[in-house]
């Protein structure tokens, strides 16, 4: 009896409407990587200064 009532709570979606979007998330992550990299290589890291 417990088996099938956990399993109806699970098969219940519940949205939490508090969540950010992941796709937005991933977005901004992905846009400050690229910023970092091109800081980076604007920057001139990784030369060799002799």
């Amino acid at each position: 009896m417990l088996n099938a009532f956990a399993i109806a709570l699970a098969a219940e979606e519940h949205v939490n409407e508090s969540v950010p979007n992941h796709w937005l998330v991933g977005g901004i992550v992905l846009v400050f990587l690229l910023v970092l990299l091109a800081g980076l290589l604007a920057f001139g890291a990784g030369r060799e200064h002799s």
